[in-house]
């Protein structure tokens, strides 16, 4: 009974550690019905190339045929009426002629057809996989808004509830004071209601972020309970967007798509042989005497130079370059924009580290104030209005610099992802 209460303690313990904002992403990145995609594609992939690659087995093509023909090869007249004086009659070929047969032919040289072919196929998978990158560059972004709107609200809850604190204590001691008659009843109904609507607050803060943690746990797959908050990130240089990875993998399909154009100018070598049993075989002499059906069969070499593509090669490498081009442009593009975002984010991140100092020195000032104003209370020089004012400014100062500092972090973490996927 001891060990199943020690590994139920356990498992909760773990279950009710905080995650991080890494475990969240890939965990979501996991959990999305997108990600089934990369198997999907790499299956598919995998069978074309599989597919092509069986072009080097031999082809085997069978063949049945019946055929009534409007005339048939015949002997010259004198050979034939030579043949009647010597005793030798030739009935001819038949019009109505039957062949039943198979073919067989072994690529040697396909001019790298199959290659080329294989090629165009597996960076046609890439593209797609890069794709999916592309989609799921999304997913991030919208596991960072959830996962710092909840690290803020966790700071207000946190805020309210100090809040809380400082009002209950004042009210503590007013209550006191009311006893011994130094303090109206007023000052203290006058608290004790600003320590309720603190704790409607807090109510409010608690359904806020219950919603906020439920939609990023639906997002992820998983169960949340607490928020780490993420450590400030190092500020890559390099440019690692899935966008680009993209984009290059498309200009390889481009220049592999124009070699497997190359290799249809190519000639091509084969061995070939055929068999078939039918009426007339290859000795047509003997078939003009008997009727009958017979085995007969060849085999050889070929080379064969389909010169067709050239027609439309001209079109088709025009083709290529204006889809190179696109991608060009396409990347120009996505730079160009993701500059400026990545300038406004780093402005941001400029003008929040400003904040943040300015916020240090104000909640420094307000905390003095604050307990001035109580010390101004219990000595009557002020009243409880005036405290409850300080209580609240150095309330907001510090909700401000928290709402500053997550933003910032948010902001760092959004322009990595600007950057680095």
């Amino acid at each position: 009974m001891k060990q199943i209460v020690l590994v139920l303690f356990l498992w909760a313990s773990l279950h009710a550690m905080p995650q991080s904002l890494a475990e969240c992403r890939e965990a979501a990145v996991a959990h999305y019905p997108l990600v089934k995609q990369y198997g999907l594609i790499e299956q598919t992939t995998a069978l074309t190339v599989e597919n092509l690659a069986k072009q080097w087995l031999p082809q085997v093509t069978a063949t049945a045929q019946a055929t009534l023909q409007s005339d048939v090869a015949k002997l010259p007249d004198a050979l034939t009426q030579l043949m009647r004086q010597n005793g030798y009659q030739t009935k001819g070929l038949k019009k109505d002629q039957y062949k039943i047969g198979v073919d067989v032919v072994q690529t040697v040289i396909d001019g790298h057809r199959i290659g080329a072919g294989k090629e165009v196929a597996s960076l046609q998978g890439q593209v797609q996989a890069a794709q999916t990158d592309v989609e799921l560059y999304e997913l991030h972004q919208r596991v960072n808004q959830l996962y710092f709107a909840g690290l803020l609200l966790d700071e207000q809850l946190a805020l309210v509830d100090d809040r809380i604190k400082l009002l209950a204590s004042s009210e503590n001691k007013l209550q006191s004071m009311l006893k011994h008659g130094t303090a109206a009843q007023s000052d203290f109904n006058s608290v004790k209601a600003e320590r309720i609507a603190a704790q409607q607050q807090r109510t409010d803060v608690t359904t806020q972020r219950a919603t906020v943690v439920r939609m990023l746990a639906l997002l992820c797959g998983i169960e949340i309970s607490q928020l780490q908050k993420p450590p400030v990130p190092d500020m890559p240089d390099t440019n690692l967007r899935p966008e680009l990875r993209l984009f290059d993998t498309q200009l390889r399909l481009a220049d592999a798509q124009e070699r497997a154009l190359d290799a249809q100018l190519k000639p091509t070598v084969s061995l070939f042989a055929q068999g078939f049993y039918g009426y007339p075989g290859y000795n047509m002499f003997h078939d003009m005497k008997h009727y009958n059906l017979s085995l007969g069969g060849l085999v050889g070499a070929r080379v064969a130079w389909n010169i067709g593509a050239l027609y439309t090669r001209r079109n088709d490498k025009a083709k290529l370059q204006l889809q190179r081009d696109a991608t060009l442009n396409a990347r120009d593009v996505f730079l160009f924009n993701n500059r400026l975002q990545l300038t406004e984010q780093e402005q941001d991140i400029v003008r929040y580290r400003a904040l943040l100092a300015d916020d240090d020195q104000i909640i420094e000032l307000r905390t003095q104030v604050r307990k001035a104003a109580e010390s101004k209370l219990a000595h009557g020089i002020i009243d409880v209005n005036d405290l409850v004012k300080e209580i609240n400014a150095e309330n907001t100062a510090r909700i401000q610099r928290s709402l500053h500092e997550m933003e910032m972090l948010r902001k760092m973490y959004d322009r990595n992802n600007t950057v680095n996927h």
